[in-house]
């Protein structure tokens, strides 16, 4: 993984400085709410319901096992013993003090991490394929150019105050696993004809108020020619964009104003200014970047299916079932890729607690040549564990509460804090997904449902992801009160789909038997072998609300 030199230290350093001065003067009375609030957002500090939170940058999901460690240490420290990982592959402190955010700071500072821009109308830090580096299916490592780009987007000082905050996702795989449909810029790499390598561009993509999948506005642009070719799309972004009306002022709702060829348009012409410019980014730079990602110390010569570890699946049935839900073939043989669950009934989804990173932490080291990842789904993941190591790595995520063989299973839920953190969440959506988790426990039965997505958002921010749900649900206010909305069809990856809002909201108590219905019908209805999202789009929604509302419903 990327380490700092020192002009990333420096830069870092001087953010907590500077930062540092900002937060005195303002506990001071030096500086007003309305001149503190864009310096904190700058810096991942939001004021939520109870208290601040604080957000920290993971680029593109990856940590260190030192890494984890200052979190622990932080979270025992300055919070209350535990953090959360988010949608983006990041991670929030929901409990410091604000007077303590600095001192915060500088311990991130002291082991290559930081918290600028992971929030705020900039752009935020870069997201991408949690098995980066290990999936058969991969075209090109994309880690090398997402720190590319996370090293031209921080601070840069053109695009400092965007309409709105701008995401930034990159795939470098035939499968998309880093939802690049849904953000602002999604780029999946492609090879030319000639072998040459290249992105395609997808612009306009988002969810929140207006969830939109993302438009293709360029089907192959040379790799050296990235960040010329964003600069050429902020710029007509930063232009063009609203700032009138912050529910209007995504590059979505531009590119939709203008159409997708329209904007393309827009964007070509700006870049035939910028185009072969200083920006350009030369072979040697990649070569350079490339060095950083380079493959661990693998033991080479080791066979798939080691008779040792065959016989170990034999032994140990609930074993078994945990290394085919919650781990994935490695590119290299002998090895597995492992997701740690975070989804254990009673646990809001995403937690994690001081001691469990610091577990995470130890296994790294034992077992994943001291790295780990952070998955879109809110899971972790150990990406280079030996076939061998699998057996003594889950008897320690059994007895640590990471080992539920649950990975892309109904509760495997997708959820944000919502109301009883969040200030802008109409609903509370912990509550639900444990009940919903209740209501599900049994794995057998889980296993008979087989792959779903049910993702969860306390408003229409959408930081849980409802909209891409197989089963999405949305926490909305109806006089005062926190009701559910339930969509249905929904889908990240390379054949994203917006889910369908099947009818009125429902009360929290319904919210299981809702479930349940739904579930009754995909079980009726289904093919053999045949998903609940594939079930929804060839029968679509009425069967559901139906069975959720009654004959008479329509």
């Amino acid at each position: 993984m990327y380490r700092y030199d020192e002009v990333d230290f420096r830069l870092v350093n001087e953010r907590v400085a500077q930062f540092r001065d900002q937060t005195r003067r303002y506990l001071a009375g030096e500086l007003t709410e309305d001149e503190f609030r864009p310096l904190r957002l700058m810096n991942g500090l939001y004021v939520q319901r109870h208290a601040p939170m604080l957000r920290v940058a993971v680029p593109y999901g990856m940590l260190s096992s030192r890494q984890l460690r200052k979190l622990a240490h932080i979270a025992r420290t300055y919070d209350r013993g535990y953090a959360h990982f988010t949608t983006r592959q990041n991670l929030q402190f929901n409990w410091p003090a604000l007077e303590t955010v600095p001192d915060i700071l500088a311990e991130l500072a002291e082991v290559e991490m930081h918290a600028i821009q992971t929030s705020g109308n900039c752009i935020r830090n870069t997201t991408s394929d949690h098995f980066a580096g290990v999936a058969g299916d991969e075209l090109i490592d994309p880690r090398p150019y997402c720190e590319i780009i996370r090293q031209w987007s921080t601070f840069h000082p053109e695009f400092t105050f965007l309409p709105r905050k701008f995401k930034i996702a990159v795939s470098g795989a035939r499968e998309d696993r880093a939802a690049t449909l849904v953000h602002d810029i999604g780029l999946h790499a492609v090879r030319a004809a000639d072998g040459e390598i290249g992105f395609r561009v997808i612009v306009g993509g988002g969810l929140g108020r207006t969830p939109i999948i993302g438009s293709v506005i360029r089907d192959f642009l040379p790799a050296r020619h990235l960040l010329t070719y964003l600069d050429a799309i902020l710029r007509v972004y930063n232009r063009f964009g609203r700032r009138d009306n912050k529910y209007k002022a995504r590059i979505k709702i531009l590119v939709k104003a203008m159409t997708a060829a329209g904007f393309a348009a827009k964007v070509e012409e700006e870049w035939s200014h910028l185009k072969d410019g200083p920006a350009t980014v030369p072979a040697a730079e990649f070569a350079h970047m490339a060095q950083f990602f380079t493959a661990p110390a693998y033991e080479l010569g080791l066979n798939r299916n080691d008779p040792v570890y065959t016989a170990q699946l034999a032994a140990e049935p609930t074993f078994a079932r945990w290394v085919a839900r919650n781990t994935r073939e490695h590119k290299v043989a002998g090895y597995r890729i492992v997701t740690l669950s975070l989804k254990a009934t009673g646990v809001p989804p995403g937690d994690a607690t001081a001691d469990q990173l610091d577990a995470v932490a130890d296994w790294a080291d034992a077992y994943s040549f001291g790295e780990l990842r952070v998955s879109h789904e809110q899971n972790l993941i150990l990406a280079d564990v030996r076939e061998t190591d699998l057996l003594a790595l889950w008897e320690k995520a059994r007895a640590a509460g990471f080992a539920t063989p649950n990975i892309g299973l109904l509760s495997d839920i997708i959820c944000c804090p919502g109301g009883d953190f969040c200030s802008l969440a109409n609903a509370k959506s912990i509550p639900i997904a444990a009940a919903v988790q209740k209501r599900f426990d049994d794995l057998d039965y889980q296993h008979d449902i087989g792959e779903l997505d049910l993702n969860m958002s306390g408003c229409m921010n959408a930081c849980g992801h409802h909209h891409i749900g197989h089963i999405g649900i949305l926490g909305v206010d109806k006089q005062g009160s926190e009701w559910y909305q339930v969509s249905i069809g929904g889908s990240q990856g390379e054949h994203a789909s917006l889910g369908k809002v099947i009818g009125p909201s429902f009360a929290q108590d319904a919210m299981p038997d809702v479930i349940e219905k739904i579930i009754s019908v995909y079980l009726a209805q289904r093919h053999a072998d045949e998903r609940f999202i594939d079930t929804a789009r060839r029968i679509g929604i009425d069967p559901f609300k139906e069975k959720v509302y009654g004959q008479a419903a329509h």
